[in-house]
């Protein structure tokens, strides 16, 4: 009977002692293979989109309807986003290296001033986050413009291709949308101005849907996606020329007015403008926004290929720029180059596992900062390399990390000049450059200058000094001030100018950690 009652009472459900033994085995069992599988998952995919020249604030992302909805409403915006070099090569090897340039010593976008130069390759480009990427299993694929020197004869040429990159199709020099040479993974590739087979902007697209399609799915992927939009020669696919036909520059804040208080560079432009600037800068003004619409095709474009591959969950996507522009702000009619929010603000846009959709953050993210994010994302351990960003996959995704913003940051620029005297500008002498009609010049050689900027909260300042023959400094209160209007470095208390000198002469020489712990 007691035997029948054990049969009975296992038959209604309650397990014996030896199914109770199976069940735990298997238990055990399926949560090693847990546990090994979580150890064995590949990291995310990840994507980085960088614009040329595309400025956040005077509407540079007004065209981009596609990314914005498919980027930043499904992930991240972060609206103090800086470079810490206004101008293309140092910014972008600030980028690639996570350093600020007084580290990897690109100064701006000439052989002599280190632009993928052979010390350059050499050093910091040996260091480079692709490296890393590499190292971490991804499988890694570089397309556009790289820097504004590469591929030129004195920098290695077209057969250098930098470590890191499996696949290689990089623009040599500057940006172009026609009649260009790539380097595809080191070979010369000459190209013409047929739209259909041509045009750069496109190009890069179709050749990374191509290598999406082509991938290997035993790793991650890293794509680098490196557009010439909106810099000049600022040439619009043929369906997008007439568009934004009745914008204009916008006329706010610093538009047109007088460099009053700033540096010497500054107070050389014609004031008010002639006529004649306004209508190039306004013409200016909507090319950039034309040539930004294949942009935005190309950003729906790859969305959409993510989603059919089923990879789109798994793929962080950063969209960012290397500097700011602008368009007649105090009287310059267009460029980079200077220390004014219009030039050193870039939009950045992130989605990805981990971030929660239509995020507005404030904290202050800079370039440097990308590649210390993006190897975090890849599961490198940060304290292995020597940069001087860090991580903001906490501010985006805090379920994932804990981290800290920084309160104030370094932005630092070595101007450019010619040896000879300009034609378009010979009343003031050599060592000028980018100089427009009517004595208009956008760089000099003395156009160099470190600054701290501090946005923690409470205080919105910049704190500038020149290496020129006058010291001058430049300081502004944003809050009150947001468009720089006044350098209000006479009305300052003498301490707060002290405490910024010394802040800035600190981080001007900081290495990695230090650059990240001045106080």
């Amino acid at each position: 009977m007691a035997a029948l009652r054990a049969t009975r009472s296992r038959q209604r459900g309650n397990p014996g002692p030896v199914v109770l033994t199976t069940t735990l085995t298997l238990l055990s069992a399926l949560l090693t293979c847990c546990v090994r599988c979580a150890e064995s998952a590949k990291p995310s995919n990840i994507i980085l989109i960088l614009s040329d020249d595309q400025d956040v604030h005077l509407g540079g992302m007004t065209p981009m309807k596609k990314t914005k909805a498919l980027i930043g409403d499904a992930g991240a915006t972060f609206v103090n986003a800086f470079t810490v070099a206004p101008l293309c090569c140092p910014s972008r090897s600030s980028i690639l290296t996570g350093q600020y340039p007084h580290n990897h010593e690109v100064r701006n976008n000439s052989l002599s001033g280190n632009c993928s130069s052979l010390l350059w390759q050499k050093g910091p480009e040996s260091q480079a986050f692709p490296i890393y990427l590499s190292k971490q299993k991804y499988e890694t694929f570089f397309v556009g413009k790289y820097l504004n020197q590469y591929g030129k004869k004195e920098a290695g040429d077209v057969g250098h291709v930098p470590p890191g990159w499996d696949q290689w199709h990089a623009l040599v020099g500057n940006s172009q949308y026609y009649n260009y040479t790539l380097s595809v993974n080191g070979k010369e590739e000459k190209h013409g101005d047929v739209y259909e087979k041509d045009y750069l902007t496109d190009l890069i697209t179709n050749r990374s849907l191509n290598f999406l399609d082509n991938r290997s799915p035993q790793h991650p992927f890293f794509l680098m996606v490196s557009p010439p939009a909106p810099h000049s020669p600022w040439t619009a696919a043929p369906q997008y020329q007439k568009e934004f036909g009745d914008v204009k520059a916008p006329r706010d804040g610093s538009f047109n007015k007088p460099g009053k208080d700033k540096h010497w560079l500054l107070r050389q432009p014609i004031n008010p403008m002639p006529d004649s600037s306004l209508t190039f800068l306004d013409d200016v003004f909507r090319k950039r926004w034309q040539t930004l619409l294949s942009v935005d095709d190309m950003v729906e474009k790859l969305v959409k290929k993510l989603e059919s591959m089923k990879e789109l969950d798994d793929t962080y996507i950063f969209y960012t720029s290397d500097n700011g522009y602008h368009t007649g702000q105090f009287s310059l009619p267009i460029d980079k180059r200077q220390l004014y929010e219009f030039d050193i603000r870039v939009p950045l846009m992130v989605r990805g596992p981990g971030i929660k959709p239509n995020q507005t953050l404030q904290a202050p993210v800079l370039n440097i900062d990308l590649a210390p994010t993006l190897l975090d994302i890849s599961g490198l351990n940060l304290s292995s390399v020597n940069m001087d960003g860090q991580s903001f996959l906490s501010q985006m995704a805090p379920s994932l990390r804990n981290g800290s913003a920084r309160p104030f940051f370094l932005i630092e620029y070595t101007g450019e000049g010619h040896p000879t005297t300009d034609p378009a500008c010979p009343k003031l002498g050599p060592g000028l450059s980018q100089c427009f009609p009517d004595c208009v010049c956008e760089d000099a050689y003395n156009n160099t200058y470190a600054c701290v900027r501090t946005l923690d909260g409470k205080n919105d300042l910049q704190y500038c000094e020149f290496a020129d023959s006058e010291s001058f400094v430049e300081v502004y209160n944003l809050t009150s001030d947001p468009h720089q209007l006044e350098n209000i470095v006479k009305k300052v208390d003498p301490t707060i100018l002290q405490a910024m000198n010394q802040r800035l002469i600190k981080l001007q020489s900081c290495v990695g950690d230090s650059c990240r712990d001045i106080k």
